[in-house]
């Protein structure tokens, strides 16, 4: 009697050892499943609408790959153009259709693979190329400023070759446009008019920032019949953080460099009727010599306040005229009062040292004046003069984003004051 479990307790093992070796020898037979085989030439079961054989594809049109007949269907199809970029598209669920929910690009060459699977299960592959053709229309852009090394206020700028009206292409341009910078910042683009575009950091630019400014517009469908093309990429380094406060009620000018003062200046700015602008301006470049004439403002020749001068060490701060230049004629006032026409003089030696030592994107602010306020746009660099809040809105992704225009064409009028 205390033989029988030992008895039964083996052949129990026995029957489950043979059970897992059946059950072993079963999976290892299934190499006739139709999922282990080699996918088959799909050729003859999916058709498409994209033309072979060196004609192009309308890229207007969308890609559609269907399933021939009744004997299979369409698993999978994926689209890719040579930069590796997806076209992405839908299937339906009965696996008879794929078409594109993407606009193609223009002048691009997809390659598409698609997958399928006959009544069987057995799956089968179809790999094609085709190209589209060129845009009729190109949008391109080009950036400023030059490549070099500029200051912490200067905004990186985009000139559309043709107006960008409606608000969802310019959401398609806007896209498009990359600004990387190293550190990183918190920035973004604003539409100045239907051609033109800034873009600013939230605070100045970080001393020492590499910047590098690109668009992926190229064969970008914008908007009807509108495609984008070839752009030349920007890089630019931001060098100190150099400000120049000038304080219009004391007459004085004080730089810092990287927060430290390092230079103070009497100075004599617009007198009334001339009052030079309050608000943050850029530098837009040094000129060693100008010549200024009272006439390129409006004054009268032979008038009282005529003027045709020889103007040196002129740092630039308005396209109309508005310098930081040497005023040997009004030393005396310098420090004292305010007798210029709208420009920021000083001594000859204060201004050759302060056009040594700012560079175009250095920052210029001025206060206390009775002057209007710095235009943002059209007349220089007034970007800085609007919040951040209001900046924002001037991009066609914000939802209740503005249509911003320009005050006036930028260098339209060039003209010197003193």
């Amino acid at each position: 009697m205390n033989d029988t479990p030992r008895i039964r307790t083996v052949l129990s093992c026995t029957l489950l050892a043979l059970t897992v070796t059946a059950g072993a020898t079963a999976c290892a037979g299934g190499g006739d499943h139709p999922l282990s085989a080699r996918p088959y030439d799909a050729a003859d079961q999916i058709a498409f609408n994209a033309p072979l054989g060196g004609k192009k594809a309308d890229p207007e049109k969308p890609l559609e790959v269907t399933a021939k007949g009744d004997d299979g269907r369409i698993t999978d199809v994926v689209a890719t153009d040579a930069a590796g970029h997806h076209l992405a598209g839908e299937l339906t669920a009965d696996g008879r259709r794929w078409r594109s929910t993407a606009a193609l690009a223009a002048g691009a060459r997809y390659t598409v693979r698609v997958a399928t699977e006959d009544d069987d299960g057995a799956p089968g592959t179809r790999t094609f190329t085709f190209e589209t053709a060129p845009a009729k229309r190109a949008l391109t852009v080009e950036f400023g400023p030059e490549a070099g090394k500029y200051g912490v206020g200067q905004p990186i700028t985009a000139e559309l070759s043709m107006p960008v009206k409606d608000r969802t292409a310019r959401a398609v341009v806007e896209r498009a446009l990359k600004v990387r910078s190293t550190p990183a910042v918190d920035g973004g683009w604003y539409w100045v008019d239907d051609k033109n575009l800034h873009f600013r950091p939230k605070e100045y630019w970080p001393a020492g920032t590499a910047v590098s400014v690109a668009a992926n517009l190229d064969g970008l469908k914008v908007g009807d019949k509108l495609y984008g093309g070839p752009s030349k990429p920007l890089r630019l380094t931001i060098g100190d953080r150099v400000e120049a406060l000038t304080d219009a009620a004391g007459h004085e000018m004080t730089v810092k460099r990287n927060g430290e003062v390092i230079n103070t200046i009497p100075v004599t700015t617009g007198k009334p009727g001339f009052s030079t602008r309050n608000g943050i301006k850029v530098v837009l470049g040094k000129e060693y010599y100008v010549r200024m004439r009272g006439t390129s403002i409006g004054i009268s020749e032979g008038s009282s306040d005529s003027y045709d001068l020889p103007v040196y060490y002129a740092t630039r701060v308005t396209w109309s005229g508005e310098y930081v230049h040497a005023a040997p004629w009004s030393v005396g006032s310098q420090g004292v009062e305010n007798v210029s026409h709208g420009c920021t003089g000083m001594s000859t030696g204060n201004a050759a040292w302060f056009y040594e030592n700012v560079r175009p994107g250095d920052i210029v602010k001025v206060v206390n004046s009775y002057g209007e306020m710095m235009d943002t746009f059209g007349n220089g660099f007034g970007d800085w003069n609007l919040s951040w809040d209001k900046w924002r809105r001037g991009s066609a992704l914000v939802a209740d984003g503005t249509d911003p225009s320009a005050t006036e064409d930028a260098k339209a009028n060039l003209r010197p004051s003193l």
